[in-house]
């Protein structure tokens, strides 16, 4: 036979592990991210309602939205990276596109973000924005 005591442990411990799954299983609230221009050293980004396009040293990129990010400031977003050469490009050149992942976090009006290649751990760079900042691009010539 059970004594009271250990009833009342039991009963609190299923209490604490519903509570705690319940909070664990909450979606987080997610957020769209302003439109305007988010920019540092090497890349500028320009956002729009649900895209964003972004220009790097000798490259560019796509977003195609909705460009959300959660409660902690976290995001993920599929795109495209071209990388660009120097010298005119050719009219029936075909491009390059590459499907990329952007990841990365925003705190107040700081953005870091890192390209990978899908399929890929190699990063091809992290950056360090700043929101309403026009950015630092240096294309190749």
């Amino acid at each position: 036979m059970h004594s009271k005591k250990t009833i009342g442990l039991l009963a609190l411990v299923a209490l604490v592990l519903l509570i705690t799954s319940a909070a664990v299983s909450r979606p987080r609230k997610m957020q769209r991210l302003n439109s305007g221009s988010w920019g540092g050293m090497h890349i500028r980004i320009e956002v729009e309602s649900g895209t964003a396009t972004i220009d790097y040293d000798c490259a560019n990129g796509t977003i195609n939205g909705p460009l959300t990010i959660d409660s902690k400031g976290h995001f993920s977003w599929r795109g495209t990276h071209q990388r660009e050469g120097p010298g005119p490009i050719r009219v029936d050149r075909q491009r390059d596109n590459q499907s990329v992942i952007y990841t990365g976090s925003v705190k107040g009006t700081t953005m870091t973000l890192t390209v990978k290649l899908v399929g890929s751990n190699e990063p091809i760079g992290t950056y360090t924005l700043e929101q309403g900042k026009s950015g630092r691009v240096f294309k190749c010539k």
